[in-house]
C-alpha cells in the first residue's frame, strides 16, 4: 500500500478542492475586471468630466443664451 493511498481513492479529500476553488475565484474575478475595464474604456462613453456644470455654462455663452456679464458672474458663483 503506497503512503496516503486508502484504497478508497479520495485522494487528498477537501483538500484537493482548495486551488481548484481557489482557481475558479481568480477567473471568475479577472474576467469580471476585463469586463469592467472594457465598459469603461468604451468609444461609445465619455471620460467622467469633474465640472460639468462650468462646461454647461460655456457652451450656453458659446450658443448667445446668456451675455458676458451674466456668465462671468456664473462663472465666479461656480468657482472656475
Amino acid at each position: 500500500m503506497m503512503w496516503g493511498d486508502h484504497g478508497m481513492g479520495w485522494g487528498w479529500g477537501f483538500l484537493g478542492m482548495v486551488p481548484m476553488l481557489l482557481w475558479w475565484a481568480l477567473l471568475i474575478l479577472g474576467i469580471a475586471v476585463l469586463v469592467k475595464w472594457l465598459m469603461g474604456s468604451s468609444p461609445g462613453r465619455s471620460p467622467p468630466n469633474e465640472n460639468r456644470a462650468l462646461e454647461i455654462l460655456r457652451e450656453r455663452y458659446a450658443r448667445g443664451e446668456i451675455g458676458k456679464d451674466e456668465f462671468e458672474q456664473k462663472k465666479r458663483d461656480l468657482g472656475g
